[in-house]
């Protein structure tokens, strides 16, 4: 079978998806960007494009040491990437679709565009839990993407301010802008502009909030998944792009670089070890989303009480040994509970067969995208039958804006004032409930917090 699509951009071509009956099309070139530019949208390209693997990483604190001697980190690594190889490189504006293989344009399949987390310094969209979602064998189109992390995706400088008018959030930047490519081309794929739902966990559960709070991404997408990090809180909220200002300046000073020429000429190795060292000497993670006045135009608490999210149906929530359960899970089911539409929050405990850390922060990932065969755990009958129920919601949700879908042994309510019941999915059977806030507490206080 040959797979190739034709695009605005121009021919793609993929080929066999993991699943049977579909197809991936991989590492697709959606935009280009110097060091701290804005991206530019990919529009066209020369001949046949090929998409059957996939694109470089952003450079990341991993593409710097062995990740098997990084005791800090080792957890991660042997969940999502042992027995990989990645490409890290600056040029990392890629992003990824799978379809089902028989969609064609005119299908209109909803789709889903996921955003990965790592706090905004590591990942990509193509790790174990992400490589080939079972969507497409339920009728929805997947896009995984990456963009641009740490100090090549958020530094923010007065000089760069000059030169564009405003600074910061480059890696966001870079979201919106596959966001955009997706809605100028997923036509051609069998997708549905008009129906795309957004999707991410830890920071890119705080990135789809930051898109769904944004005047620039309006009409874009339809609906929003934030999973173990979206949601009500301050303590999370963006703060003025001047206030990170001292930050970069200080890691200029590290690098030994007095001119923004030759902060730009920096080796990535030389610009990742200063930003190492300013993080030591200030006690500051330095990375984080910021407020330019253009995509991030005010703090997620401020603006959802002034109702200037979109006005969309949402999903939200947390894992029982997340990394923060009580917060994480309160601030899911506010966001949720404050919407105009009706949104919905879960509660994820399954307890993962392998170890005893329990449902750690984006162990859920695994059953939401439907990846439990790329997983080295002993997966049973049991996470197999979870995992199909919930991508079976998602799916739901992505084609109407309701996870509740035909065959459903429990009806999910939507969060409201005074219906603070969540659904419950893992242990026991699917139910609506309120998880144990003591519990929760006590998780908090005692975990190992198992996270990137």
């Amino acid at each position: 079978m040959e797979y190739i699509v034709h695009t605005p951009c121009g021919d793609v071509r993929g080929a066999a998806g993991r699943i049977p009956g579909t197809a991936a099309y991989k590492g697709i070139r959606y935009a280009a960007a110097g060091r701290w530019e804005y991206p530019v949208q990919v529009t066209g390209w020369e001949g046949v494009y090929d998409a059957t693997r996939y694109g470089a990483c952003s450079y990341q604190p991993r593409a710097f040491y062995n990740e098997e001697e990084n005791l800090k980190k080792v957890f991660y690594y042997n969940e999502f990437r042992r027995g990989e190889t990645y490409r890290y490189d600056e040029d990392c504006l890629f992003l990824n679709v799978f379809t089902p293989d028989t969609a064609k344009a005119g299908d209109n399949l909803p789709v889903i565009v996921y955003i990965h987390g790592g706090g905004f310094t590591g990942g990509c969209g193509h790790e174990k839990h992400f490589d080939g979602p079972v969507w497409p064998a339920k009728g929805v189109i997947g896009v995984t993407l990456n963009y641009r992390l740490g100090p090549m995706g958020f530094v923010c400088l007065p000089q760069l301010k000059e030169e564009a008018g405003f600074t910061g959030n480059y890696g966001l930047y870079d979201q919106l802008t596959a966001i955009r490519w997706v809605h100028d081309n997923i036509a051609s794929f069998g997708g549905d502009p008009g129906n795309v739902t957004i999707m991410g966990q830890s920071a890119g559960a705080m990135s789809v909030q930051q898109h769904a709070l944004s005047p620039l991404s309006e009409g874009l997408f339809h609906r929003a998944v934030m999973s173990s990090g979206g949601g009500v809180s301050r303590m999370l909220s963006a703060s003025p792009a001047e206030k990170n200002y001292a930050f970069w300046e200080k890691c200029m000073e590290f690098a030994g670089c007095g001119s923004l020429e030759a902060f730009r000429a920096l080796e990535p190795d030389k610009l990742f070890e200063a930003w190492n060292q300013t993080k030591k000497e200030l006690r500051s993670p330095g990375c984080f989303p910021c407020i330019d006045g253009r995509l991030v135009v005010g703090g997620g608490a401020e603006l959802l009480a002034a109702g200037r999210q979109h006005d969309i149906p949402y999903m939200a929530g947390s894992t029982s040994e997340d990394m923060m359960p009580p917060i994480l899970q309160s601030m899911a089911r506010r966001w949720c509970a404050a919407q105009r539409r009706p949104s919905y929050t879960w509660y994820f405990d399954r307890q993962l067969p392998g170890d005893d850390n329990g449902a750690w922060h984006s162990s859920d990932l695994w059953y939401w995208f439907g990846t439990l065969p790329n997983c080295w755990r002993p997966m049973t009958d049991k996470d197999y039958a979870l995992s199909d129920r919930m991508t079976s919601c998602l799916c739901h949700f992505a084609r109407s804006g309701n996870p509740n879908g035909a065959g459903a042994d429990a009806q999910w309510l939507a969060s409201a004032k005074g219906q603070n019941r969540v659904m419950i999915m893992g242990e026991g059977d699917a139910r609506m409930g309120k998880p144990g806030m003591l519990k929760m507490i006590r998780t908090m206080l005692t975990n190992k917090a198992v996270g990137e």
